[in-house]
């Protein structure tokens, strides 16, 4: 339930105190003496006016006038000023209270609502504090400097306790950090904002406690609101620092596990409580209060980074299995999928997995892609460090980590991002570019610098927290256009009168530059849909700056073309061939991801179309003309054995279908797809050449034929692939050949191994001198029904092509 601010204005003048390094402390007396003089109401230089709203009155205590006897000694703060403070809303609750250096005495004031008695305890001495105004305590410590205090606290139903007091530390914000904060270019936000377990010496002894921090440059107050204090923020407001538009307060004793939020009243008067958008642990939906953590973790991927960094991503291969955690095998913790994921996919031979969102999602039909904490991966499966043992596990197999990433929009949860400090701070204010309608979720501001920097930041967090290897940026194509799912008068165009989304180019190019800056061997790789150009480009030659990006019309085209009947697809063969009009364009993927399994569009084996048999040949023969064409590879689980019905995170694989021999045999045949790719270098290591491409026959629409050679680099195997897919095999298919000599037959689609019929050409031939196809040498082979077969030449130089 909404509530409404306290009336009065708040001010947000620039802070007057020392604080160094910003490191944590003890404020001592040379960092009290700015309060010596009396604190008033006009002392604060108020930037925003809110309109006047009802006060929302705290569960009073006992009215009483401040104890006489210590006015002559006790710093005097004004009414005003007190009252502000009670309702929440004083820029600097910490110049009010806590310890005070005044004339030859240490005025302490305190803020316990709910407490009957509060003592101070310090060096043998105990000092009564009187019940100031509304909650706050006041006493006179008879001493020439602040000492090393505790206080002692009596509530109406319980024993005393003793805590420490929040409000006599330094902040924890150096004067560096807060000022890379406003100028959006804090790489590393995420070690200065958020919820910091922190530890320091003390007079007494090391004292640990938890630094709270966050951004909301409108709000009129910021309250802690956590399970430590019984979800009542009261007695705990925050302070701002300076102009940063930030808010802290360091609270001693806090530590992980600790569930909080931020109870903000935005500059519409209205008080909501927010969770942390910086948070690296949140509770497990449906709650959704944010959750100290401290890593503990000690890394063992070093070697992995190591070989990361030398490494050119584009040279190399990359064969990457996509997985939603949740239902792969449904109820598996990090730790569980760190045994059985990465044997899985070790044995299947993927050089990389994919990871559908981590970051923290309240629905899971959202598949993550509707993040509200984007520095935490959920807790559904563990916590942060339990995912980084799942990374560092897969690492230790060699296989690469790729996170899918969502900077495009945000949901409308009321609790997080949305209308943070009473505005639209996170999001576009302009409905019209701030909203985006086909989800109907909000879109970020990317004009703004500190939310380009909270994205930003939160990419090389993935980074360089979870030693993440890239990131999968989704939805690319709905920022990259203003018009996007837009009709006539809904969308703004942009200064030059476009339909181009140029705060968005900038924020993309800035995101790749930096994070391939900062992270050695890392890439990123863009799901956009268009024919954008120039995104693999890199930055300082005007392209957007991705390692790669997602080839949609290779995959459009080629399911297209699958789904017809093999008596029809001669009069679409062109739908298989297109692609390589502009293969080398951009770095590209070729995904079959989980968006082509879902919404009624049906498992791939089911697009296919035939009996079962015929099916799982197709699917077989696809898998197979997939890997060889150029360009990496993504497919999505449960495609690598058959998956039957479409995708849904509400369940999870249909694994029993592995007790079925065809459906083994597709297991067979990906596991050897992926090891032949591997062990040759032509199928990766010239995806971004074009000459390393040639057909041996693109036009053979009437056997739905389809020929073509992978080059290798000097001395090193030629590969070429002939597929058919039409129901008949093709037996005396005279092929053209580079190079004469055997050529060894490394996969057929058709083996009975794999649960085809069994046609081929024995493992192997030799090619004669008679020309074909314009090559030096050919011959008969061959092509079993709808399927593919890969023929590899050993020892014969590419200088001869």
């Amino acid at each position: 339930m909404k509530s409404l601010c306290t009336s009065q204005s708040v001010g947000y003048g620039v802070q007057k105190w020392t604080s160094g390094s910003g490191r944590m402390g003890f404020m001592d007396s040379t960092e009290r003496d700015r309060v010596e003089t009396p604190i008033s109401a006009e002392m604060t230089e108020p930037e925003h006016q809110p309109a006047e709203s009802p006060v929302e009155q705290a569960d009073p205590v006992a009215q009483a006038d401040p104890a006489e006897q210590l006015v002559g000694k006790a710093v005097v703060v004004e009414r005003g000023v007190l009252e502000r403070l009670v309702g929440g809303t004083y820029h600097d609750p910490h110049q009010v209270l806590g310890p005070h250096l005044g004339e030859g005495a240490v005025t302490l004031r305190v803020l316990r609502p709910f407490a009957s008695s509060v003592t101070a305890v310090y060096d043998g001495e105990r000092v009564g504090l009187e019940h100031e105004f509304d909650g706050i305590w006041i006493g006179v410590l008879e001493v020439d400097k602040v000492p090393d205090y505790r206080l002692e606290v009596t509530y109406t139903d319980g024993p005393a306790v003793e805590v420490d007091d929040p409000y006599r530390y330094l902040p924890s914000l150096g004067e560096m950090d807060l000022h890379l904060i406003g100028e959006g270019r804090h790489e590393q936000l995420w070690t200065v904002l958020g919820a910091h377990v922190r530890r320091y010496d003390g007079p007494t002894g090391t004292v640990t406690g938890t630094s709270f921090a966050v951004w909301a440059p409108n709000a009129q107050g910021i309250r802690l609101t956590a399970d430590f204090n019984f979800w009542d923020g009261r007695a705990h407001p925050m302070r701002t620092m300076g102009s940063s538009g930030v808010w802290e307060l360091f609270v001693p004793g806090v530590g992980p596990g600790t569930r909080y939020k931020f109870d903000i009243c935005g500059r519409d008067g209205v008080w909501r409580q927010k969770a942390d958008p910086m948070a690296n642990l949140a509770e497990t939906p449906p709650a959704n209060a944010s959750v100290v953590h401290e890593s503990k973790y000690e890394w063992n991927d070093a070697a992995w980074l190591e070989q990361r960094a030398a490494a050119q991503a584009y040279r190399e291969p990359m064969s990457v299995y996509e997985v939603h955690l949740g239902s792969w095998r449904k109820g598996r913790t990090y730790r569980e999928l760190a045994d059985e994921l990465v044997a899985y996919v070790t044995d299947l031979g993927f050089t990389h997995v994919e990871l559908m969102p981590v970051m923290e999602h309240p629905f899971g039909g959202s598949w993550g892609y509707q993040v509200t904490s984007y520095f935490a991966p959920t807790s559904r499966f563990g916590d942060p460090d339990d995912f980084r043992h799942l990374v560092d596990r897969l690492h230790q197999a060699g296989i690469g980590v790729l996170v899918d990433w969502v900077p495009a929009h945000f949901p409308k949860d009321a609790w997080a991002l949305a209308r943070f400090d009473g505005t639209p701070l996170y999001e576009h204010p302009d409905p019209r570019r701030g909203e985006q309608p086909d989800w109907g979720t909000l879109v970020f501001d990317f004009g703004r610098p500190q939310v380009r920097n909270f994205l930003v930041a939160n990419a090389i967090y993935w980074a360089e927290e979870f030693h993440i290897d890239g990131l999968r940026v989704d939805a690319v194509a709905s920022m990259l256009y203003l018009d996007y799912s837009r009709n006539e008068g809904e969308w703004v165009p942009n200064q030059y009168g476009g339909r181009e989304n140029l705060e968005a180019v900038s924020f993309l190019q800035e995101m790749n530059a930096t994070l391939y800056k900062r992270v050695p061997g890392v890439i990123t790789v863009a799901e956009e849909s268009t024919s954008w150009p120039g995104v693999t480009r890199a930055t300082h030659l005007g392209g957007l700056g991705f390692g790669f990006k997602w080839n949609m019309g290779w995959m459009n085209d080629s399911l297209r073309y699958l789904e017809h009947e093999p008596i029809h697809r001669q009069y679409h063969h062109h739908e298989m061939t297109f692609s390589m009009m502009y293969a080398y364009s951009e770095n590209f993927v070729l995904p079959l991801s989980h968006d082509e399994v879902v919404h009624g569009k049906g498992s791939l084996l089911r697009k296919m179309p035939g009996d079962r048999w015929q099916q799982l040949a197709n699917l077989r023969a696809y898998l197979a003309t997939m890997w060889a064409h150029p360009g990496k590879q993504l497919l999505f689980m449960g495609g690598e054995f058959g998956q039957e019905s479409e995708w849904s995170e509400k369940g999870e694989l249909d694994w029993w279908l592995l007790d079925h021999a065809d459906h083994q045999g597709l297991l067979q045949l990906v596991k050897d797809l992926n090891h032949t790719y591997r062990e040759t270098k032509a199928l990766w290591g010239a995806d971004h050449i074009p000459e390393r491409f040639s057909w041996i026959d693109a036009n053979d629409a009437g056997n739905n034929v389809f020929s073509f050679i992978r080059y290798g680099e000097e001395g090193e195997p030629t590969l070429a692939c002939v597929v058919n897919f039409s129901a008949l095999p093709h037996h005396g298919y005279r092929v053209g050949l580079p190079f004469g000599g055997f050529w060894q037959e490394v996969i057929n689609t058709d083996a009975t191994l794999y649960g085809g019929s069994g046609v081929g050409n024995f493992g192997g031939f030799h090619a004669n001198g008679l020309g074909w196809h314009g090559l030096t040498s050919s011959a008969e082979i061959s092509v079993p029904p709808l399927g593919a077969v890969w023929l590899r030449h050993d020892g014969q130089s590419s200088s001869e092509h």
